[in-house]
């Protein structure tokens, strides 16, 4: 048995799996009830540069779902906390915490063309379509994560193209931002086909609450989009939900380096015969 620390995932996966892991540079936008396990998931999963990137801090709400907040963090930056206990899990990993909010008047302060992947689990509807795009025409690989409040089902969580997230709200909204900006790309993203669940019952998901605190319309500095909610939402969630959803966020990055890297290992087999 290989007895360090990553060990048990060289075994699974192979040496020149493990170092085309600790070679990935990733970014993650939103590290709250889906972004913080998201984290945890690349952390152990051997990532070895990480930026993650949120501006609050922690609340005592966050508690019930949030990996870094506990009464003892209640105050302080998530991303300050989050970090600490990234670097403790892997001392080797260059993890980047930034206090800051991804917005379209700072977008030109991040270098997304630098990160190989873009990890989206913001909650702002405005922030995530920008993020999207920018993420896409920078050249970066973009996972995102979509509506995970309000259900209760974990085993309804689903990754799809995001034209095809036709079950969850909150897509429904993104898709329409990015058409209104004339985006014609395409990205992976993670959902749930559950319909919203309710104190005293469940709804249609065409009729659920959008999981975003939306409060501004702006397209690029205008007001464009008269379809999206104009007022922040609060909604339920649960940590056995928003987990699923950050640990699939997590193996998307994960597997796609795996496979990548096996494709080339194989061509390479190939031209040496």
């Amino acid at each position: 048995m290989l007895d360090y620390p990553f060990g048990r995932l060289e075994l699974l996966v192979g040496a020149d799996c493990l170092h085309a892991l600790n070679a990935a540079n990733v970014a993650l936008f939103g590290v709250g009830g889906v972004g913080s396990w998201c984290a945890e998931g690349l952390a152990r999963s051997g990532i070895g540069k990480l930026t993650i990137v949120d501006s609050d801090v922690v609340n005592p709400s966050n508690i019930n779902r949030q990996l870094p907040a506990t009464p003892a963090t209640v105050g302080r930056s998530k991303v300050e906390v989050l970090g600490e206990r990234l670097r403790e899990i892997n001392p080797n990993a260059e993890i980047t915490a930034l206090q800051r909010v991804y917005s379209w008047e700072v977008r030109d302060e991040f270098d997304l063309g630098g990160y190989d992947y873009v990890i989206d689990a913001i909650d702002s509807l405005s922030s995530k379509v920008e993020l999207i795009i920018n993420a896409c025409k920078a050249g970066a690989t973009l996972f995102s994560a979509l509506g995970a409040a309000c259900k209760v089902d974990a085993t309804r969580v689903r990754v799809s193209s995001i034209w095809k997230s036709d079950r969850c709200k909150l897509g429904r909204f993104v898709r329409k931002r990015l058409r209104k900006r004339g985006f014609n790309g395409d990205f992976l993203c993670v959902w749930s086909d559950e319909g919203a669940f309710v104190n005293d019952g469940r709804i249609d998901a065409g009729n659920e609450p959008v999981d975003t605190d939306c409060d501004d319309n702006a397209v690029d500095g205008v007001d464009t989009a008269a379809d999206a909610p104009t007022n922040k939402t609060v909604n339920g969630s649960l940590v056995c939900v928003t987990g699923v959803f950050g640990f699939v966020l997590s193996g998307l990055v994960v597997n796609d380096i795996i496979n990548k890297t096996k494709s080339i290992n194989t061509k390479q087999r190939i031209s040496i015969q």
